[in-house]
């Protein structure tokens, strides 16, 4: 029997088509041994082979897993898709896992990735502000990749502010200063 494992979750952004981004890529990690756990490491890691998948795919189908682990390593296997850029599959992950665990706000910001991947940025932003409402682990990612998907909507002033609180949220983290970095800002003076 494998033991109960709990979740610390994260949240993926997507490697998308805009050329200027680079994505921000996490996971969930599963801790407590088993396949599910070893999916989990496998995306922690960032690894996108077919043989991790299989991990996920065996958890799944084999393992004795609560909701939440359960749903947990549905949105690992939709990470390792993603990788993929196989947007449509890891969609069909994160909908199973929000299906199951309606609360689990990584699955609405992982789903706004995938999104982001497909060219779909209004619908975006709305999975990824529901996730935002839900709370997520690594709420920094999330603001970065709806900044992301505000610049597909060529809306630079969302997205120079939510790639501002990405950077506010996680200091250390380099991808929001790079974007940061192409943005000039000016001020207009308002007629008295």
């Amino acid at each position: 029997m494998v033991p109960q494992s709990r979740f610390l979750l994260a949240t993926a952004a997507a490697a998308v088509a805009l050329g200027f981004a680079a994505g921000a890529q996490a996971a969930v990690t599963v801790i407590g041994g088993g396949l599910a756990e070893a999916c989990s490491q496998a995306a922690v890691r960032g690894e996108s082979d077919r043989e991790y998948e299989e991990l996920c795919d065996l958890a799944i189908e084999t393992e004795f897993l609560n909701a939440r682990d359960r749903a947990g390593t549905y949105v690992n296997r939709g990470v390792l898709r993603m990788r993929r850029t196989e947007y449509g599959k890891a969609i069909e992950d994160f909908d199973q896992a929000i299906r199951m665990k309606p609360d689990l706000g990584e699955g609405y910001v992982n789903r706004g990735a995938a999104y982001i991947g497909q060219e779909r940025y209004e619908a975006s932003i709305g999975e990824i502000n529901r996730g935002l409402e839900l709370g997520v682990e690594e709420p920094a990612k999330a603001y970065y990749n709806r900044a992301l998907a505000y610049e597909g909507l060529e809306d630079a002033r969302s997205a120079y502010f939510d790639y501002q609180k990405a950077q506010e949220l996680a200091p250390g983290w380099g991808a929001p200063a790079e974007q940061l970095a192409r943005f000039t800002v000016t001020r207009r003076s308002v007629p008295q």
